[in-house]
Order: structure tokens, then C-alpha cells, then sequence
């Protein structure tokens, strides 16, 4: 029997399924509704759509699944009673943050409020003990102080302690005893030490990295056992079964297990994943992601064939100091809600009708408009061949959600009104591309639109007009993409060690030191996980910056350097410096603050077909005509079944394009064109 290789992507609405047949390269993909009280139960269902096809439960060896457990904790507030231990005078540090407002709008919210601390100063616990900037222990830890300070602790009912102790990167050991004490004190409450999560400068990003983990770890570990039993249950046996991180790649159950802050952006960083590979395989290696989903919308840059890549980041106003892709959501996705205010305002978002009850149209409960309902209304989705048929959509019951909540408050025509919801939500979207784009330097003019999520290629056309951009680029599965994404995957896992070194005081003997630590560390994890030699690959940086400053660059090396290699280096953070800030100071003294190093187990690729053309005529692939309104104007347009789309086939707007797991929509004075992956290529403004 052939192996397969499964992959899923869990949503707010659906949960996107890839299936891969190993020896025949063969790609399927199916979409199951999301069952947000427990997400296995989804995933279970896509296992059992794939046995059903007569595949045995042993032949699928290998999972990987991109979830949003441990993100939605975060975002909802649900994450577990957690408790912090801190250095003795230190307990405002998580209070105190950074002390100014973020950039952007907020700067003049007259308003505007700090995240709620995930651990209040009630539950923070401060510690006899002191480690120097130099690693020196100058206060011994106080054990007896220690033990009655977690027992204060237990008693205020938490189930996770947070250890982020003054320069413990450096020395770690009263950390590490911490976890001891804590054991022998409070057996069963999940410990997160600072030294193992982020051993990195900067004693705020590392606490509130470590009190994020704290938050959501006992929650995604208990999700992932039961994810593991279940999937044991159903006879899938393989050990090869991962969870995606933010940084774009994925780690084994047990490793997310113990660090689940590294999978808060873990759906999203499958998506950009499957978007790189485009940017090779195609001719547009300068690409803007949108992932339009049922509640949120991804977006993020690739350039030259490379994405963004943050070593800090914020969700939510929370700081997570962790590699991970540089991506900007927005709550903006086919089940956000539109309604009126008191004041006669029509207000889109960011409130979201979720997997239940569901939009309107879905006749799951629902009675408030969503995206889904206005895009339905206007025509663009079909009522009878919503993911190929399998599901219906109420066409009545959205014109009446829209006409109750919007039209008749504003006393304007049901498409007027669902055409004016359309245009709100997607300049929120053009806002979120716009923040990491032109507000970074970028000109959108030499970017093309790469749109998928289910709701994504309904919108794009347009929003790549409004941008100025080239065209836009819907791959052949995109309401799945961040599932193939997953396919497309390696192991990856980050190790950092903050020294803050002179450059003129260290060699390329003493950085090589360093470098081999954290190689062996990375090596040894990698082959714990069934990696042999040949198929780990390390990736070594450097964070450097000019003597005095308060942020750094990460500066791509090779290990072990060589005689003079640092001198080198030297000059290209120089040269890297003036391409960010547009000045450099080659004579000042240059610090390293950080050593990085990420060890990749390499995963045997799947590589997506390309295809030849069939001469199959456009009209073989027109299913029906149907009427949409573009602009204020109803007009007949040919709805095309994008299986049926032959390669090398272009057709002009206005037109649609079904298909399983989403509908394109192409209007009026643009034009399309099919290539040999596939990929609907769509050019603004041509004949």
C-alpha cells in the first residue's frame, strides 16, 4: 500500500485537510467544519475521510497540523491561572513593559489601555537570589524563602509558574533549582524557566515571552495528548506526527508540548511556507501573502524568494520575543460581522460569527450579516456548489440578515448595503498590507497579490487595484494553502545565547566556541527525533549592532569562520545597516549581542506538478452563468469550474471561478490567464 502524508490546518470556520500519496505524488484536499470546543474531533473527521478512500490507518505516516489552541488562549483570555517568580526588586518589570505606547494610531488613543498582565502582581512571587550582567552569582539562592513563597502560591490555585530570574541566560542554575523546588513542593504544576524558553538579554521580552508560555502551555499539552490518543485510537501509529511553529517550521508533539508560545502564529507560517515555494517556482518572487480565512486575514512580504523574518514580535499588544514569521492579522475573514450602530454608523468587524452559529446563510442559526452573506448576495458565491456541492447556502436568509441589520437602518437597496460592507472590510486589509509594506520602504507597484484562504481570491482583484499592484496570483488550492503549506515543511528549532561581546575583543576561535555549543545542543535534539547527520542542516547568525544602541541586526554567517571572516562580517553589517536605516558608521565600535543558531531536520520534499495542456477548449470549463453585481451593476457572467480550466486558457472579467474550497472572483477590466502549475494568473486593467 502506498504512504501518505496528511496535513491540517485548523480554522475559525473549517478545517483545511491535504492528503498526499507518497509514491504517486497524487494531491487531495478536503475541508471539514471546525469543532472549536475540541479541534481534535475535526481533525479525526479528516482522518476518517481519507480511510474511507480505502487507505489503512498505518499507511498514514506522517501528520502535521497547524493549530490555533494555544493562539486563541492567548487572544481570549483563556489560558490557564498562572503564577511568576521574579529576582527580589524586580516584580514591576512585567508591569512596567516598555514604557511607552506602541507605534502607529494607539500613540493618539486618548483611550488606549496595556493588555491585561496574564499574571497580576498578586500572583508574583519575588526571589532571594542575584546573578551579575557578567553571569557572577553575587546572592546565593534562598531555598527556605523559596519553598514558602510557592506554597503562597498554591494556595492563589495556580497551575503554572512562570521563572524569569535578572540575567539568568547567563547562569542558569537558580533557575534550574527552582524547577526542582517547585516539584517537591507542587507536584503536577507545569514549571516555565526563562534560561530554556529565551535565554536572551533584555529582562522584559524574556519575562513576558516566558509568562505567554506559562499561560497556554498546560492547555496546548493536554490538547496535543488528546490529539495523540485520538489519532492512536484511529490506528495512525506514526511517529512522525508535528505541529507547525511561527517560525516557519515544525517540531514534534513533544517538543511543542513543553514550548507552545513558539505556536502562536503556527496556521498563518504554513500558508507562507506554500507562498515561498511559489515565489521559486513562479516568476513573481516578490509576493504579498493574503490569507482571508473565515475570522482573520494574514498578510506578509516576500522578497526576492525570501519572507520576513521577526526575532520579536506582538500578538494582541503581547510581546513574544521568538523567531517567527513577520505577519500582520487583521480580524477581517468570510464570518465577520457587519451591523449599524446607534449612531446610524455601519460598522464591520472585528466581531466574528466563528464556526457557530455561522453566517446566515449557513442555516446553522445565524442571524447577522457577514462577509460570506454580503458576498453571496452580491453573487459571487453559488448556492448549490459551496464546497463542490457538498454544502448549500440560504441566499434568502442572507439578503434578509443584511436587509434587517444594515439596509433598512440606513434606508439603502440590500446590494447597495452589501456592497458598501465589502469595500470596508477590504480597506482594513489594504491597511494591514500597507503596514508591512509601503510603510517599510516597499513600493507595492513591484509586488503581485498571492491570494488564498477561503475568502481570499473573492477579494483580491480588487485590492490589488486599489494598492497599485501588478496582478494577483491564486494558486490551485488556495482555500487549503496553509494545509499544503504544511506539507512543504521542515523540522526547525531555534537556540540563542545573549553575550554582549565587543567585536575588536573576540576572535573567530572564541566564535566558533559558541557556535559549536550551540550545534551540538542542535544536533543532539535532532537526532533524538530520528534525524541522522546527513539530513540535518544548521543555519548560524549573529545580532550585532554600533556600541550604544538599543536594538540590533541579525547578520547571516558561516561556521566554523575562518581567519578574517569577522572582519568581513563587520563590513556587511555596515553594508546592512545603510540598507535599513539609509546611514552607517564603519568607524564605530561594533558589539555582537546575540549567537543564533537554527537546526533544520530536513523532511524528503514534496514537490507540486506542473502540467501540460490538454487543448481542452474555455467553454468546456463554463458550468453556468450567473448574475453579479459589480459597481452598482448587475451583469450575467460566466461561472467557470476550475478543474475544467485548461493550462495556457485566459479568459476576460467580469467572470468566477468555482472550485472545492473556494470561488475567484475576476471583475470587470481585468484578464486571466492559466499557467503550468496551474496557477490563475490575473493582470489588472488588460485587454
Amino acid at each position: 500500500m502506498a504512504r501518505y502524508r496528511l496535513t491540517v490546518d485548523t480554522g475559525g470556520t473549517f478545517s483545511d485537510f491535504v492528503y498526499v500519496n507518497e509514491d504517486t505524488r497524487e494531491i487531495s484536499v478536503a475541508k471539514v467544519p471546525s469543532t472549536p470546543d475540541d479541534p481534535s474531533r475535526a481533525i479525526l473527521a479528516g482522518v476518517e475521510l481519507l480511510i474511507a478512500r480505502g487507505v489503512a490507518p498505518a499507511d498514514i505516516g506522517y501528520v502535521c497540523h497547524g493549530t490555533t489552541v494555544g493562539t486563541n488562549a492567548l487572544l481570549e483570555g483563556k489560558g490557564v491561572r498562572a503564577g511568576l517568580l521574579v529576582t527580589k526588586g524586580f516584580r514591576g518589570i512585567y508591569e512596567v513593559a516598555e514604557q511607552s505606547r506602541p507605534h502607529g494610531p494607539t500613540i493618539f488613543d486618548i483611550n488606549y489601555d496595556k493588555p491585561a498582565m496574564l499574571v497580576p502582581p498578586s500572583r508574583t512571587g519575588e526571589v532571594e537570589e542575584r546573578v551579575a550582567f557578567n553571569g557572577e552569582i553575587l546572592t546565593e539562592l534562598n531555598e527556605v524563602a523559596l519553598r514558602q513563597t510557592i506554597r503562597d502560591l498554591i494556595a492563589e490555585d495556580v497551575t503554572s509558574i512562570a521563572v524569569c530570574y535578572l540575567f539568568s541566560f547567563l547562569t542558569p542554575a537558580h533557575e534550574r533549582r527552582t524547577r526542582e523546588i517547585i516539584a517537591e513542593e507542587a507536584p503536577g504544576v507545569e514549571v516555565s524557566l526563562s534560561s530554556e524558553i529565551v535565554p536572551l538579554i533584555r529582562e522584559y521580552y524574556r519575562l513576558s515571552t516566558t509568562v505567554i508560555n506559562a499561560y497556554i502551555q498546560p492547555i496546548l499539552a493536554r490538547y496535543i495528548d488528546n490529539l495523540d490518543a485520538r489519532l492512536k485510537g484511529a490506528g495512525v501509529t506514526t511517529p512522525q506526527k508535528y505541529i507547525m511553529q511561527s517560525n516557519g517550521g515544525m517540531s514534534t508533539f513533544a517538543a511543542t508540548a513543553r514550548k507552545a508560545v513558539a505556536t502562536v502564529l503556527s496556521g498563518p507560517a504554513g500558508g507562507i511556507t506554500a507562498s515561498v515555494q511559489a515565489a521559486r517556482t513562479t516568476s513573481f518572487p516578490n509576493l504579498i501573502t493574503f490569507d482571508m480565512g473565515g475570522t482573520s486575514c494574514d498578510v506578509a512580504l516576500i522578497k526576492e524568494g525570501e519572507p520576513s523574518i521577526a526575532n520579536r514580535g506582538k500578538v494582541e499588544g503581547r510581546d513574544i520575543a521568538l523567531p517567527m514569521i513577520d505577519i500582520n492579522t487583521v480580524s477581517a475573514g468570510g464570518g465577520t460581522l457587519a451591523h449599524v450602530d446607534r449612531f446610524g454608523e455601519l460598522i464591520v468587524g472585528p466581531q466574528s460569527a466563528g464556526a457557530q452559529p455561522g453566517p446566515a446563510c449557513y442555516g446553522r442559526g445565524g442571524t447577522r450579516p457577514t462577509i460570506t452573506d454580503c458576498n453571496l448576495a452580491l453573487g459571487y458565491l453559488s448556492p448549490d456548489n459551496f464546497l463542490g456541492g457538498q454544502m448549500k447556502l440560504d441566499t434568502a436568509a442572507a439578503r434578509l440578515a443584511i436587509e434587517t441589520e444594515i439596509s433598512t437602518p440606513l434606508k439603502m437597496d440590500i446590494l447597495a448595503a452589501a456592497e458598501g460592507v465589502v469595500r470596508i472590510i477590504n480597506v482594513k486589509m489594504q491597511e494591514a498590507i500597507k503596514a508591512i509594506s509601503t510603510m517599510r520602504g516597499h513600493d507595492l507597484r513591484d509586488f503581485m497579490l498571492l491570494a488564498f484562504g477561503g475568502a481570499g481570491p473573492l477579494h483580491a482583484c480588487r485590492m490589488a487595484a486599489d494598492l497599485g499592484m501588478k496582478g494577483v496570483v491564486v494558486p490551485l488550492h488556495p482555500g487549503v494553502y496553509s494545509a499544503m503549506g504544511l506539507v512543504m515543511s521542515d523540522v526547525k528549532h531555534d537556540y540563542i545565547r545573549s553575550r554582549l561581546t565587543p567585536v575588536a575583543s573576540v576572535s573567530e576561535a572564541d566564535i566558533n566556541v559558541v557556535f559549536a555549543e550551540l550545534a551540538n545542543e542542535a544536533r543532539a535534539d535532532l537526532a533524538a527525533e530520528n534525524f541522522n547527520e546527513g539530513s540535518i542542516a544548521l543555519e548560524y547568525a549573529l545580532d550585532m549592532r554600533y556600541a550604544g544602541q538599543g536594538y540590533e541586526m541579525t547578520i547571516a554567517c558561516a561556521a566554523p569562520m575562518t581567519p578574517g571572516a569577522l572582519k568581513a562580517l563587520r563590513a556587511t553589517f555596515d553594508e546592512e545597516h545603510k540598507k535599513s536605516f539609509g546611514h552607517t558608521a564603519p568607524s564605530e565600535p561594533v558589539e555582537i549581542v546575540s549567537w543564533r543558531l537554527r537546526g533544520v531536520g530536513r523532511v524528503p520534499p514534496v514537490e507540486l506538478p506542473t502540467f501540460a495542456p490538454t487543448g481542452k477548449p474555455l467553454s468546456a470549463a463554463i458550468r453556468e452563468t450567473r448574475m453579479a453585481r459589480f459597481d452598482g451593476k448587475d451583469i450575467d457572467c460566466p461561472v467557470y469550474q476550475r478543474e475544467g480550466l485548461d493550462v495556457g486558457v485566459s479568459f476576460a472579467g467580469p467572470a468566477l471561478v468555482d472550485q472545492l474550497d473556494c470561488t475567484t472572483v475576476v471583475p470587470p477590466g481585468f484578464a486571466a490567464r492559466v499557467d503550468a502549475g496551474r496557477n490563475i494568473i490575473i493582470a489588472i486593467g488588460a485587454a
